[in-house]
């Protein structure tokens, strides 16, 4: 069986669902996957399936010094001299126009979809450049449009497209790629949430499956040091901008 130390790293936040499940498992024959999740049951669960892994248990929302999320970046960092990918597929989703959401929904969607995608980079960004790797941000299409209901959301995506357009160009004398990944509304657990909250009848049919995001970010990680994919942007077939 193959080892970390003869594999390319990838670390994959928000690895144990949806979008980030699905690349976990589509790197996994090839690289040492560092699977990222909230549950030590639920990251144990995917890693024990896959023939080289490790876990990184962490809570995104607590990216104060000294908390979960800074204890659990010390003991990767020990661990790992290269990284090869790192994909931030972490996310959360919170419901409530401005005039009605309280501001801890704000403070909270900035947190982690944002302030912890910094911190995990920060922390890896030595690794990184040590293997001129490639960082993937998976965004949305509220990080391009902001609809109702949806503010502090799309507020927190717009912030991580700034953010992934900021490292790439402070990281191309680095030789590491910086990759933004926006899917429109994909079939996972996400999009069964927001659906229910609309009050919409869901229709998988309707939207994108993880597969085809996971083929996207493929091309930006198979495309090559010599090559940099700044921006995907993937939309289900009959896709209309009012739909999300």
């Amino acid at each position: 069986m193959s080892t970390q130390d003869t594999r390319p790293v990838a670390v994959v936040t928000g690895g144990t669902r949806g979008i980030g499940l699905g690349i976990v498992r589509d790197l996994a024959p090839t690289h040492h996957v560092v699977v990222g999740g909230r549950s030590e049951e639920s990251v144990q669960r995917v890693v024990a399936g896959l023939p080289s892994a490790q876990g990184l248990v962490a809570d995104l929302g607590d990216c104060a010094p000294g908390g979960s999320l800074d204890r659990a970046l010390d003991g990767l960092v020990r661990a790992l001299p290269r990284v090869d990918v790192l994909v931030h597929s972490a996310g959360i989703l919170r419901h409530g126009s401005v005039a009605e959401a309280p501001v801890s929904d704000w403070a909270e969607s900035l947190t982690v979809n944002v302030v912890a995608v910094a911190a995990v980079t920060r922390a890896l960004l030595p690794a990184l450049r040590a293997a001129h790797g490639i960082v993937i941000t998976v965004n949305s299409g509220s990080g391009f449009t902001s609809g109702a209901a949806s503010g502090a959301y799309s507020a927190s995506k717009f912030a991580l497209r700034a953010l992934t357009d900021a490292l790439r160009e402070e990281e191309r004398a680095h030789g590491v790629r910086v990759t933004s990944l926006h899917p429109g509304r994909v079939d996972t657990d996400m999009q069964h949430e927001l659906v229910g909250h609309e009050g919409a009848d869901y229709d998988a049919a309707a939207y994108l499956d993880v597969e085809s995001v996971v083929a996207a970010a493929r091309l930006a990680i198979d495309a090559g040091p010599g090559t940099s994919v700044d921006l995907v942007s993937v939309r289900p077939r009959g896709w209309r901008p009012t739909a999300g």
